[in-house]
């Protein structure tokens, strides 16, 4: 059975049951850009039974430094599926950094968060991730596509009617874009292949 993996979604779809349900129900990871809840003005917020690790809104954990009290941002390690967590490294050890602050640190080792700890802030696939980003520039660059859609191509304001005639009209819509990119792949124009302006 095909499922999807990856949902990714604009702040309007910013919503806890939702994305406990994506990864609970349907084992999908949620990339779902997040909107400031946080109504006490805080930046960050303390890590449940730590006493030097951070998190802000968006998920970015970080560590403040027992000898200096100098904050650093913890490198994703991974999400344990098992264990429902995610793992963040202790920067000094991950970027070969000298912390005299060590021994005192509770996240020596690194730490593990469970994604209840906020399951709206902490996902599976970690906010502050690079592969997070990645599949999130995805979603942007499909949006770009469905607004040239509605203003180049003029689907916003229409007078189509009836479903298939929609989706051809729509079908040849992207195959003259393809048509139009390869066409200025093949001119070596490749610098222009987002334009509907210039030709080819």
């Amino acid at each position: 059975m095909n499922r999807c993996e990856v949902l990714t979604a604009d702040k309007g779809y910013d919503d806890t049951k939702l994305i406990v349900k994506l990864w609970d129900k349907h084992q999908t990871k949620p990339v779902i850009d997040i909107r400031d809840m946080w109504r006490d003005g805080e930046d960050t917020r303390l890590l449940t039974g730590k006493d030097n690790i951070v998190y802000d809104y968006k998920g970015t954990v970080y560590c403040y430094r027992p000898d200096t009290n100098k904050r650093l941002e913890m490198p994703f390690g991974g999400f344990e599926k098992d264990r429902k967590t995610l793992k963040y490294r202790c920067p000094a050890k991950h970027y070969g950094l000298e912390c005299k602050g060590m021994k005192q640190c509770c996240a020596t080792g690194g730490v593990r968060i469970p994604l209840e700890e906020d399951m709206r802030i902490f996902t599976p696939l970690a906010r502050s991730s690079y592969k997070w980003t990645t599949y999130y520039k995805k979603r942007t660059a499909v949006e770009r596509v469905n607004s040239r859609l509605d203003e180049a191509y003029g689907f916003e304001k229409h007078f189509i009617r009836g479903l298939q005639k929609m989706k051809l009209r729509c079908m040849l819509a992207l195959m003259v874009m393809l048509a139009m990119t390869v066409g200025r792949i093949r001119e070596k124009q490749g610098v222009n292949m987002r334009s509907l302006v210039k030709a080819a």
